[in-house]
Formats: C-alpha cells, structure tokens, sequence
C-alpha cells in the first residue's frame, strides 16, 4: 500500500502550512494563557473553509479523503492542538448522523456545520464511565413520539460551545451494551445544561465541561439509529475518529521538533550552537524517526477508511495508530523541553505547551491502554 501524496493533497499542505503560520500560530499562546475558545483561529479556519473538509459534498461539504482530514488535523495541531480538536470534534459528533441517521435530520443538521455556522459535541463518558461504557447511568425513556432523557455527560469537549450533543444513554439497563441508544439533542432544548468546566493541563483553549441532561424530551425522528444499537454506532464512530486524533498527535511532535532545531542552531555553547553537539542531533534524530513512522501508521489507518475497510482491520489499525502517534508525540514533546534546557521549562517558549497537550492525545477518545486491549484482541482472535 502506498502512502505518497497526490499532488493535490501536496498542495493542500503547503498552503495549509503557511495559512496556519499566520492566521493560528500567533493566536495560540494567548488562548492557552486565557483558556477561552480560539475564536480568531476558528474564525480563520471557517473562511478556510475547514469544517467543510470532511462533510460529503450533497450537504455541501467538500468531500476530503481521510488522508487530506489527517493532514489538516496535523498541520493545525502543529501550531495549535486546541484548534486541531476543535476543527475535530463538530466530526466526531456529527459522524453518527452521517452514518445513521435520516437523510432529513442529515440536511438540517450537517449544512450548517459544513458552512462554520454550528458546531457539534459527542457526549459519551461518565464520570464513572469512561472506558467503561456501559456502565452509563444516563437514561432514556420513552413516552409516545419522545423519549425523557436524563443524565449527566463528563469530560465533553467544546460543552456550552456546541450547538449539537450526540447523546449515548440506556433504553434498557439489563442489555447492558445491547441496550444503548443514540440521541441528537439541541444546546437549547429545556433541561440540558452545561453546570461545570475543567480547568486543565493542557487544550486549555478547548472548553471542556460537563453536560447534564434533566429531563429533556428529546423527538423519536432525533433518536438515531435503532434502540439498542447505540454501542454498535459508539465504537464505529470512534474507529473512524482515531486516526485523526493520531493525526493532531503527530502535529503536536512535528511542531516541537520544529521549534527544538531551530532553537538548536541559535543557542551557543562550548563554544558553538548546539546543533554541533552530537548527543543533542541524535535526541533530534530519534524524535524525528518516531514521528515519521507515526505518521506513516496514520496515513495507512486513514487510507484503510477511504478504502471501506477492505481487510476489516480498521479497529486495529486506529487503535495502533491512536495509541502510538500520540506517544510518541509525549516523548516527542518532553525530549523538546529537554532540548531547551530551562527555557524549555518556561512559558515564554512553546515547547512546554505542546508537552501539556501531548498529554490527552494519551486518554482521550479511549485511553492507550484501551488502544493495546483493542490491538491485543485483534491478534489474538
């Protein structure tokens, strides 16, 4: 399987790359300080056109192959993973809808994402019910053409921001994961309510907070899918989400070997830049093999999708590709402050950044260890 770009996809990341360069990079440290929503990047990346990119052209998105989404992720993340994940999320959120959802509740609610006018979230985890799914206590009941949801939904990026919450609650706690469901739910419907926001390590310009449902009546035509088969569009969704969270990973890393040499041809020492000094090229050569073929592991996930998943390893090669682009991101970033020295340790650089967002590209959208469960399982089948 080949992984070389197109032409068109080369030039997508050329102008990408220098499109980030002035209209998100110099917002980034700011944002991070204040920890408020990147506006001015959004705004930017709206008359980009970017939450087009992956919206399939009749609900007039641009129609992206994976490999072009992976590489927008990427190259935002490279300057600032807060804009990647919100360039990510209205996807991860609306996925279900686009998968199995009516072609009515597809028109109304996938244009306005594609034209930069909403957003979406996808409310998932529990406080206690993180990797442990079906341990959900947010319920769903029905009566007559409406179900009464009630719940509360934790760790949920952009809450109070998104205009769309899909909404995983039990029909039926004795299925157990047969007995999930699937919900879109409105940011203004009485009873949904965004009471709490974190203060975090790092995404800190990515709002997240928790969603609380209280009795929010919620139509039968926004029940999506059938009852029962909410875990079945859960884990779909996530194998196809994976890989771009890979991708803003290995963003994250590409961005602090960046700044890491350039740092290294202008800093002096023993009598010369660094960049001389043998043992500091091989940590930047070791860094930029691992990013490679991380990236590399991205691109064949990402391919696998645009292909339909022909040899029905896309679980497998998400979870490989999730859970090791973003260590290596970790590593990546924590050999760049090392790199840096004591300035590396300091706000005035941004390698100490990226070393804080490296973190969640480790836990969310399924923990690392629950990647190598995923991985182990495949192997072992």
């Amino acid at each position: 399987m080949s992984f070389f770009l197109n032409d068109e996809q080369r030039a997508f990341r050329d102008v990408l790359h220098d499109f980030v360069d002035q209209r998100v990079a110099p917002h980034a440290a700011r944002y991070d300080r204040e920890q408020v929503f990147p506006q001015d990047s959004y705004d930017a990346c709206v008359e980009m056109e970017l939450p087009a990119l992956w919206v399939p052209t009749q609900y007039g998105g641009a129609g992206a192959d994976m490999v072009t989404q992976a590489i927008m992720a990427e190259e935002v993340a490279r300057a600032c993973a807060s804009t990647s994940v919100t360039m990510l999320i209205s996807k991860l959120g609306m996925l279900p809808i686009m998968n199995f959802a009516s072609e009515e509740i597809k028109a109304r609610y996938l244009t306005p994402i594609a034209e930069g006018r909403a957003q979406a979230s996808y409310c998932l985890s529990e406080a206690d019910a993180g990797s442990d799914v079906v341990s959900m206590r947010a319920r769903a009941v029905r009566e007559g053409d409406e179900y009464v949801l009630n719940g509360s939904k934790y760790w949920i990026t952009n809450a109070g921001v998104s205009d769309t919450y899909t909404v995983f609650a039990s029909t039926n706690p004795q299925a157990k994961s047969h007995g999930i469901t699937c919900f879109l739910v409105e940011k203004d419907w009485p009873g949904v309510s965004f009471p709490k926001h974190e203060d975090k390590l790092g995404l800190r310009a990515s709002p997240t907070g928790e969603v609380v449902l209280e009795n929010v009546r919620v139509p039968v035509s926004h029940r999506i899918g059938e009852e029962g088969q909410g875990f079945l569009i859960a884990m779909h969704t996530l194998d196809r989400s994976r890989p771009t969270i890979g991708a803003q990973a290995v963003g994250i890393a590409q961005g602090a070997i960046d700044y890491a040499a350039q740092y290294m041809k202008g800093r002096k020492a023993f009598g010369g830049p660094i960049s001389e000094l043998q043992g500091l090229r091989f940590m930047l050569a070791d860094m930029a093999i691992r990013t490679e073929a991380a990236r590399a592991l991205v691109y064949r996930a990402c391919a696998t999708i645009d292909a339909g998943d022909p040899e029905k390893d896309l679980s497998y090669l998400g979870a490989a590709a999730k859970s090791f682009a973003s260590d290596t991101a970790m590593s990546v970033a924590t050999d760049a402050v090392q790199l840096l020295g004591g300035y590396g340790f300091t706000k005035d650089f941004p390698v100490e950044r990226f070393m804080r967002d490296a973190k969640i590209t480790q836990i969310y959208e399924g923990t690392n260890q629950i990647q190598r469960v995923v991985v182990a399982k495949h192997l072992l089948k």
